[in-house]
């Protein structure tokens, strides 16, 4: 199984400006040597907007997917971040995974942000999406979902563990950033797996403030990359799959997992 390098795109993310956030990435992006896989935050073309009707992309016609899928052939790299999508007259934090020009999968962020109103505008997902990438299968979530250990629970299949990264895409704010950090950890050693994890930072439209702590967490807990505190950047790390065979095999505990 090949290595893997992982960008985190810690984003100043423009308020309802898709324009200058698609600058933003691309200025980053003709900085980096080359990753696999480039993690955005949360929303990453608007911020963490309500609204919706305004600010929705539809699914099936997203400027910003199309532009997301020209940049995945430009630098040969994958996307995960989550964008505001209507579907079918519904709205839709949606996470999208893209590769090579294509949309490998979806996931429709489960956990919606009631203090925010987010669950008032937008539909909840169901069910977990877990993609396979470069031989890798990888577990794709969004922010609130992280404080829900149930939504990642990892599981041995046929003698095998269902997923082997979980990815977080965020805007989770300065205020509660300790419970980011603190969960982070819990979710790679609870699942035996890595955990790659992007916030922005910066102050959004309603004057909350982010302060990023992206970071890349081992099976065992321990950092790849420490948090990154503070300031607009894109960090490339890679992660081993000798390293994770060998955690799993010295603590098999996923294999006396029920159901």
């Amino acid at each position: 199984m090949q290595d893997l390098v992982i960008g985190l795109l810690q984003l100043d993310q423009a308020w309802h400006n898709p324009t200058e956030n698609r600058n933003r990435i691309e200025s980053a992006l003709k900085k980096q040597p080359g990753a696999d896989l480039i993690l955005i935050p949360e929303m990453a073309f608007t911020g963490f907007s309500m609204n919706a009707e305004e600010h929705a992309e539809e699914w099936d016609k997203s400027e910003s997917i199309a532009w997301l899928k020209e940049q995945s052939c430009c630098y040969h790299t994958a996307f995960y971040t989550s964008l505001l999508i209507k579907s079918e007259g519904k709205f839709y934090n949606r996470g999208v995974f893209i590769s090579k020009g294509k949309v490998l999968a979806h996931y429709d962020k489960q956990h919606l942000f009631a203090f925010a109103g987010e669950d008032a505008v937008f539909e909840s997902g169901n069910s977990q999406t877990i993609v396979s990438f470069k031989g890798w299968n990888i577990n794709l979530q969004i922010c609130f979902d992280l404080r829900f250990p149930e939504g990642s629970r990892n599981q041995v299949i046929a003698g095998n563990p269902r997923y082997d990264l979980l990815l977080y895409v965020a805007n989770w704010p300065s205020r509660r950033i300790a419970h980011w950090d603190s969960l982070l950890v819990a979710r790679a050693i609870e699942n035996q797996c890595y955990v790659a994890a992007v916030n922005r930072v910066g102050i959004d439209g309603n004057q909350i403030a982010y302060e990023g702590h992206s970071c890349l967490i081992a099976a065992d807990g321990s950092y790849v990359e420490a948090p990154i505190l503070s300031h607009a950047t894109l960090i490339l790390q890679t992660i081993s799959y000798a390293l994770l065979r060998d955690i799993r095999k010295s603590l098999p505990f996923l294999k006396e997992r029920n159901g």
